[in-house]
């Protein structure tokens, strides 16, 4: 498979990850990863981009389209976003949950500064744990 390729599909899987759709970016970077298919930073940048894009699109959504329904997830994410603010979208990578806390930074109408910083830090952090740990499971196993 070509760079391209396989950058395209890592952009693509961790777009969909940020999103309600199903999506394994994870299994596809540390793929990547194992077969050697580009520079580790590079693979780790379009994983972050794809990502934080995806969760800025759901923060978009959450402007355009307000959650009506109060479950219990919604009122402990709001909480949460109210209490700590935009920091909380460290979290933003956490499976459904950070999905929900980027929709109600948009429906709180958090400023876009703060947002995309602590969005995009957070998911930046879980891939550059994860590459570490595949490296260093690769330099061990060899």
């Amino acid at each position: 498979m070509s760079e391209a390729v396989s950058l395209f599909s890592l952009f693509t899987s961790s777009f969909l990850s940020a999103t309600l759709l199903p999506g394994s970016s994870e299994a596809v970077l540390v793929a990547l990863l194992v077969a050697g298919s580009g520079p580790t930073w590079l693979l780790i940048f379009v994983a972050t981009m794809g990502n934080s894009l995806g969760g800025l699109t759901n923060v978009i959504l959450g402007r355009f389209f307000p959650l009506r329904e109060k479950s219990r997830w919604h009122g402990k994410a709001s909480a949460w976003l109210e209490r700590f603010g935009p920091a909380t979208l460290l979290l933003s990578w956490l499976p459904v949950v950070g999905d929900l806390l980027c929709l109600l930074a948009g429906l709180l109408r958090m400023s876009w500064g703060p947002v995309i910083f602590f969005l995009c830090l957070g998911k930046a952090i879980r891939y550059i744990v994860v590459a570490a740990a595949t490296v260093q499971g690769i330099a061990w196993w060899h």
